[in-house]
């Protein structure tokens, strides 16, 4: 294929899952452009279609399944389209996606460098496929192409992979071992993106905590999250500094006070707990007992009181008792969470719960169970939104809000969401608000006089 033709050729990805998809997004993106790629808007004018997918829930994967049957259309009208399906359902299910004869290119989260190779090599009797992990790659070395549209708030991926091999959970298997990313390149990425006008970077990994980065050539060379948290802080104090994901096991005391040291990072942590039974935690492989988890809520309350806090919840996991999931409500009651993601179970093929634990909870069973965790955080989200009726908040703007033109909306350091009436300002301000009134899931506000 000549340059001239390469600089034809559009790529459009459809992503799919979690923060850390979307990162790999722009990744595929930065790749695909230096090797003559533009970026297409709809995937009736791409030359290549690309779905970047997530396996870590069922319903996931269904949704991708459904879309290659809208590819197989998109082929089928315009003859020469390349369709490719990468990141984590590839990993997992490969020659799988190859049988239909409607994908023509799989590709794992690991082999993103070879993607224009692939794409060169791609014909209807060559399919390529490349599913191989990495201990070494990280991607340090690739600035992402941005596909956030406010330009306020980019992600930036501090590690890849994950060595916790929870039971119910695919990412080992699908995403490898965990490695952490250089710090310095870390850097670089979040002083660029400061530079450009971005306010706020949020740090990704599987397990943000356990982030660290040996340096062989230095004595004191060594960087854990606390101090990469503390460095990225200290780039600016305009610069606000999230994370996601925490695991319990690993929440220190370090990064806890490095959080109350700096004001410009944010006081939020997301802590996934899955189940408040010992029972549950022991058979999903946590690592943690209940106890251990609420004596690392009280140290964060203790150390940083107004530190919101997020989890995942898990309903009707295998063998999951009515006392079982009593105790996850009542731990839910006891830590009184500003939101959380909750599910109910769903086996993953591969995953050691699939192997060795049997799916046996009734499908109605863990509906139910779900129902009431989805009333209880609602009630504790309202509560905990009602809180904070009559307080100030310093609040980064993010952009207009959904409802109405003459709003806006940003996040309060807790990671709240909040609305309130624009009067003349802009995305990309820090404006202090004052909270009027609430819902279970935003904050309504007015701009604070001064």
């Amino acid at each position: 294929m000549k340059a001239s033709d390469m600089e034809k050729k559009k790529v459009y990805i459809e992503t799919y899952g979690c923060q850390m998809n979307v990162n790999d997004t722009e990744v595929m993106l930065s790749i695909l452009e230096d090797a003559g790629y533009e970026p297409a808007e709809t995937m009736e004018e791409a030359d290549v279609i690309l779905a970047n997918t997530c396996s870590i829930r069922e319903n996931a994967e269904q949704r991708v399944w459904g879309r290659i049957d809208r590819f197989r259309l998109e082929k089928k009208k315009r003859g020469g389209v390349i369709i490719g399906i990468t990141g984590c359902m590839a990993e997992r299910l490969k020659d799988k996606l190859l049988d239909n004869h409607v994908v023509d290119l799989v590709a794992g989260p690991d082999s993103y460098r070879s993607l224009p190779e692939m794409l060169r090599n791609v014909s209807p009797d060559n399919p390529q496929i490349n599913v191989l992990l990495s201990h070494e790659e990280t991607y340090a070395d690739i600035v992402p192409v941005r596909t956030d549209k406010n330009g306020v708030s980019a992600y930036i991926s501090i590690m890849r992979g994950c060595n916790n091999a929870c039971s119910y959970c695919v990412v080992p298997y699908t995403r490898g071992a965990e490695r952490s990313r250089d710090p310095k390149t870390i850097l670089r990425e979040a002083e660029d993106l400061f530079s450009r006008g971005y306010r706020e970077v949020c740090l990704l990994g599987q397990n943000v905590d356990s982030y660290f980065w040996e340096d062989p050539e230095s004595a004191d060379g060594n960087v854990n999250f606390a101090q990469l948290l503390e460095a990225v802080a200290k780039i600016s104090p305009d610069l606000r500094v999230r994370f996601s994901t925490s695991h319990p096991k690993d929440i220190s005391d370090e990064v806890i006070y490095t959080m109350a040291m700096y004001e410009n990072i944010c006081r939020h942590i997301h802590l996934p707990v899955q189940s408040g039974s010992d029972v549950m935690l022991e058979k999903m492989r946590r690592k943690y007992t209940r106890e251990w988890y609420l004596e690392r809520v009280r140290k964060i309350r203790s150390v940083i009181p107004d530190c919101g806090l997020t989890t995942d919840v898990i309903a009707g996991f295998c063998s999951e008792t009515e006392e079982d999931h009593k105790a996850t409500l009542s731990l839910m009651e006891e830590v009184g969470f500003d939101s959380a993601f909750m599910f109910q179970y769903s086996e993953r093929p591969g995953t050691l719960a699939a192997r060795k634990y049997p799916d046996d909870v009734p499908e109605e069973t863990k509906t139910r169970r779900l129902n009431e965790i989805i009333a209880l955080q609602s009630r504790m989200s309202l509560l905990s939104n009602e809180k904070d009726v009559g307080k100030t908040f310093r609040v980064l703007t993010e952009g207009t809000s959904k409802k109405s033109e003459g709003e806006l909306f940003g996040r309060t350091s807790s990671n709240k969401v909040c609305v309130f009436p624009a009067e003349g300002h802009g995305k990309g301000e820090y404006l202090e608000v004052e909270v009027v009134s609430c819902t279970s899931a935003t904050l309504i506000a007015k701009l604070k006089q001064h």
